[in-house]
């Protein structure tokens, strides 16, 4: 199982490390292959004066001494297609945000890497449509044929799943959009951007940590490649993403409950 879990933004070294060394039994264990995230820049908040994080060579030196501090595989996200090249001499996936899932120079320059591309999926998008982004990065990378899960498999391309818009300031999740976009690809479920509330916090996002469970635990019961968590040992004071997070001391229990799930339905 894809396991991808770490802070929203990168905040302080001190938080960032403590951060990934509570992730640690996740790497460990035989049965994840995880992926620790974490944004050098946020460059979609929804005020101008909201922290964005240390930016691209901070950023990537501190995901460095993680990557070699704990052996963490990396995920990160990209903004514009003079990022890919050099981010992936540090990320082992570069993540497409979900409002620039269909910026065809930004899919083509990570295509050019040899980092896993994971597209996040419009808010705006029907699942369906999510194909399109799939082959474009197929294509660049010499693939001819369809967008298909074992095309995107072997030529390291995901999807994931973050919630669709549904009137204003509030994401849905339809589950039947998993099963539809796992025919071009992996899909990973990310459950905590799902109980998300766009812009309903005054200058930031709001959201509803309490309903990551259940989603995540619905998601596995459908059939995914793997689940998205941002998690902070404290997400009150996280400065990106606090009210849709999940605490730290609470992943492990969500975890177990997954893997029985997907042990049932497989």
């Amino acid at each position: 199982m894809i396991l991808i879990a770490g802070p929203c933004v990168l905040e302080s070294r001190d938080s960032v490390m403590r951060i990934a060394e509570s992730l640690s039994v996740y790497h460990e264990d035989c049965t994840k292959d995880f992926y620790f995230k974490a944004s050098f820049d946020k460059a979609n908040r929804t005020s101008l004066d909201s922290f964005r994080g240390p930016g691209l060579e901070e950023g990537l030196k501190m995901l460095l001494e993680v990557k070699e501090q704990f052996g963490y595989k990396i995920l990160t996200d990209i903004h514009d297609y003079t990022q890919p090249a050099i981010v992936a001499e540090v990320a082992d996936v570069l993540q497409i945000p979900a409002f620039l899932c269909r910026q065809t120079d930004l899919l083509v320059a990570a295509a050019k890497t040899s980092a896993i591309v994971n597209i996040k999926k419009g808010q705006f998008l029907a699942p369906a449509a999510m194909e399109h982004s799939v082959t474009k990065v197929l294509k660049t990378r010499g693939c001819d044929d369809k967008a298909t899960y074992e095309n995107a498999q072997k030529y390291n391309v995901w999807l994931t799943e973050r919630g669709s818009t549904f009137g204003y300031g509030n994401l849905v999740v339809d589950m039947r959009g998993l099963v539809t976009m796992r025919n071009f690809a992996p899909v990973v479920f990310d459950a905590t951007h799902s109980v998300q509330s766009p812009a309903s916090g005054g200058v930031t996002s709001g959201g509803d940590s309490a309903m990551v469970p259940y989603l995540a635990r619905a998601a596995a019961a459908v059939g995914v490649d793997g689940f998205f968590f941002e998690t902070h040992f404290d997400p009150s004071i996280a400065l990106s993403d606090g009210p849709n997070m999940i605490e730290l001391k609470k992943l492990e229990t969500l975890i177990e409950q997954i893997d029985a799930i997907r042990t049932i339905v497989e």
